[in-house]
């Protein structure tokens, strides 16, 4: 199953290793204030809740060392192209359901 970064560089037809927010919010023309926010709640969900990161492997392992997990900022730009893919691909949104609605398409 690919990430979720896998698949917005699929979709978006996108070679490079990484992109940063202001590019994403460019490509998806989604204001980078709310990737922004999306991103900061992501770093806030990784300090309250470290349980649910995942592995660097992308299992599910409650009880894994931090070490072992992925780091903050990944956790944080994990939760941006998840945020970013549903809503560009019309899926159901289980998170930032507030700043979606923020967005004007």
């Amino acid at each position: 199953m690919p990430t979720n970064r896998e698949e917005y560089f699929k979709r978006h037809n996108i070679t490079k290793d990484s992109l940063s927010k202001s590019e994403i919010a460019k490509i998806s023309k989604i204001p980078i204030k709310i990737l922004d926010e999306v991103y900061d709640r992501g770093v806030g969900a990784y300090k309250t809740n470290p349980q649910s990161v995942r592995t660097k492997e992308g299992k599910k392992d409650p009880k894994a060392p931090l070490s072992k997990k992925m780091s903050m900022q990944q956790w944080a730009m994990a939760r941006v192209y998840s945020f970013v893919n549903k809503i560009e691909g019309k899926k159901k949104l289980n998170h930032d359901l507030d700043l979606a609605e923020k967005i004007k398409k």
